[in-house]
């Protein structure tokens, strides 16, 4: 492949290299399962805890709140599907949450749970008004992510928090977006946190869960008691590795990381907004610093996607077998089916340069045109 410009970095980031480094020792000699008894068990043992400590500092927890899995897909699963109790059978979550949530949620519904989904404005943000309205004496839960995948759009997930605990309801927030990103903390008012190390420059297939000492959560996969019995299976210790080194690097750069990449942010945001017929989708001041979707009317964004060729973004569609979908989290803003197909999200990441943010405004400015011209033609060609 040429020289790959890659701005799809809610989709997946990069591994830093400082993460390879420290994970490498654990994919060659340092092999082995961390359960085993004889010493280089009781090593990898080690490793794994000490993981688990640095990730707990990142997310302000306890080290023994952090339970790994495979990614936050799973997470999302344990922390939805281990709560419900008899007589606790109701859950609130938002139609803009992320598949892993909302089809959960609607597999809870064929047996029996009651779930409410809560609507949000043309800015992605949810009323708390509604929220209140959302309770009965059945609600065990509330779910809403804390930054939004498609906008990068902010919940307060404090108030959310705040509102839900007056009812006596557990509060659970997906972090994927948000951990190694911004200050999350964890112990103040969050019950259930998902996480997945791909999303803050650490490795794909490993990710974890927080829950308080409170939740009485049940494990969705036995055998072998692993991980105190809330999650059975041989644990992954290069990508827990991965992981915690990750974790250490995001909390040590979080603010130069913001700064750097809010600026790039700023500046294709400002650029690809000047293109006639640009306007942004989300709410302005109630966004994460990485992320910038913006609506180019009258053009299919897959079409800009597949003539980029070099420069990786997302169109924020969803693939079915037969068609792409357009975003339902767009739609849930009050988006045409049309006006969401428009949409293009640009999510820059720790490796984005200033060069690349040049190159990407200038491809995507020439397409456009070209698009428009070749509308243009079509409508002016006699019938």
């Amino acid at each position: 492949m040429d020289k790959i410009i890659y701005l799809d970095n809610n989709a997946s980031t990069p591994m830093d290299p400082r993460v390879l480094a420290e994970m490498m020792p654990y994919l060659t000699d340092k092999h082995g399962n961390a359960a085993s008894r004889h010493k280089l068990g009781k090593y990898l043992d080690a490793a794994v805890e000490k993981s688990r400590r640095q990730i707990a500092d990142l997310i302000d927890a306890n080290a023994e709140d952090i339970f790994f899995t495979a990614g936050a897909t799973e997470a999302i699963n344990m922390g939805l599907r281990g709560l419900l109790r008899a007589g606790k059978q109701h859950i609130i979550t938002v139609q803009t949450e992320h598949p892993a949530v909302l089809d959960t949620c609607r597999y809870l519904e064929t047996k029996g749970i009651t779930v409410t989904y809560l609507s949000v404005d043309s800015d992605g943000l949810i009323d708390f008004k509604e929220l209140e309205r959302a309770f009965t004496p059945l609600t065990a839960l509330v779910c809403a992510m804390h930054v939004n995948h498609d906008t990068g759009v902010i919940q307060d997930i404090e108030r959310i928090a705040e509102i839900t605990h007056a009812h006596g309801a557990f509060f659970m927030t997906d972090g994927s977006q948000s951990v190694g990103k911004l200050p999350v903390r964890a112990q103040s008012f969050i019950d259930i946190l998902t996480f997945s190390a791909h999303k803050f420059y650490g490795p794909a297939g490993i990710g974890g869960i927080y829950f308080s000492s409170e939740i009485p959560m049940e494990p969705l996969i036995f055998s072998g008691g692993h991980e105190g019995e809330a999650r059975s299976g041989t644990l992954n210790v290069p990508g827990i590795v991965g992981m915690g080194k990750a974790a250490e690097l995001a909390a040590s750069e979080m603010n130069e990381d913001g700064e750097r990449i809010g600026k790039l942010r700023d500046i294709l945001e400002q650029q690809l907004l000047a293109i006639g017929g640009a306007k942004l989708i989300g709410s302005k001041t109630h966004r994460i610093y990485t992320t910038s979707t913006i609506r180019f009317d009258g053009i299919d964004s897959e079409n800009i996607v597949q003539k980029l060729d070099d420069i990786c973004v997302s169109n924020c569609s969803i693939l079915s077998y037969f068609e792409a979908i357009p975003s339902p989290v767009l739609q849930a803003m009050g988006l045409s089916r049309d006006e969401a197909f428009n949409a293009l999200r640009f999510s820059i990441g720790r490796f984005t340069t200033a060069e690349e943010i040049g190159q990407t405004v200038e491809a995507v400015g020439n397409i456009i045109k070209q698009l428009h011209n070749k509308k243009s033609l079509q409508r002016s060609k006699p019938v």
